[in-house]
């Protein structure tokens, strides 16, 4: 009946169970805000069989839980202090869709920020094995262009951010989402991945840097009629060249010739536009 029995509701409920109340109706009207419209079906859940062993039982595992609660409260407190000289990195890197502060101090812990041992952003994705392996023998390709094996820390906070980032409205996710669709997911995983981690280099490498999103409709937006032009061009300059030196000159062709004198033309003009 309720979705995190260690909320409010289900801590009290839980709470008076280990005391000794077995009413199911004193039980049900322990929920709180949205769960009491619950409170019949409630009634219904706590009717059975629960004995003083289980309340034993229960006590004991919610020690234990209260007790893994504390520690990841003190653990949480004691990276807070180790992070603070890097809250700046941190803001930073928090701006990249996907990367939140507990990845944010990941990377920092794994990388550092002296980006001065990465010459480029393609030493640190080579360096993280986030980018394909070439392996090449006699001329021929071998293997799958596997990346291997790098940092798995700093592997899996990248591959969770790639996931994340792939359900966001930005450039990151439509990048991941057409990957996804050519390619499959774990190919987009490696390739957004490496994205994020070209990102990081450079806001590491210069501290006035940030970030700005490209937007979602990058790839549309990229669509520009003078490139479709200029690729127009290259086909016709490319079937030209292929004629024979016996070939009549443009004013020759006929219409039915495999470029035609108004193609070429068309080639000219464009030309002249680009």
């Amino acid at each position: 009946m309720a979705s995190d029995i260690f909320g409010v509701s289900g801590r009290a409920m839980m709470a008076a169970l280990i005391r000794g109340e077995r009413s199911p109706t004193a039980l049900a009207q322990l929920a709180r805000s949205s769960l009491r419209g619950k409170i019949p079906a409630l009634e219904e859940a706590f009717t059975g069989r629960f004995s003083d062993h289980h309340a034993f039982l229960l006590a004991t595992m919610l020690a234990r839980v209260d007790g893994i609660n504390a520690d990841i409260a003190a653990l949480d407190q004691q990276i807070t202090q180790q992070i603070a000289p890097f809250a700046a990195a941190v803001e930073r890197l928090d701006e990249i869709p996907g990367i939140g502060l507990t990845a944010a101090h990941a990377i920092i812990a794994e990388i550092g920020l002296d980006m001065s041992r990465f010459p480029t952003a393609a030493h640190l994705t080579s360096w993280a094995k986030f980018a394909p392996g070439v392996k090449e023998s006699a001329g021929k390709r071998k293997g799958k262009n596997a990346t291997g094996h790098g940092n798995r820390y700093l592997a899996r906070t990248r591959g969770e951010a790639a996931v994340v980032v792939g359900r966001t409205d930005t450039f990151l996710g439509e990048r991941y989402r057409r990957i996804v669709r050519r390619k499959g997911k774990k190919r987009a995983i490696v390739a957004v991945g490496r994205s994020i981690l070209v990102i990081i280099w450079h806001l590491l490498s210069d501290p006035d840097a940030h970030f700005i999103d490209l937007g979602a409709d990058f790839y549309a937006r990229r669509t520009n009629p003078d490139h479709k032009k200029r690729n127009h061009v290259r086909e016709l300059e490319a079937l030209g060249s292929t004629a024979s030196p016996s070939t009549p000159p443009p004013d020759q062709y006929g219409p039915h010739d495999p470029v035609t004198h108004h193609h070429m033309r068309f080639a000219t003009a464009c030309l002249a536009n680009v």
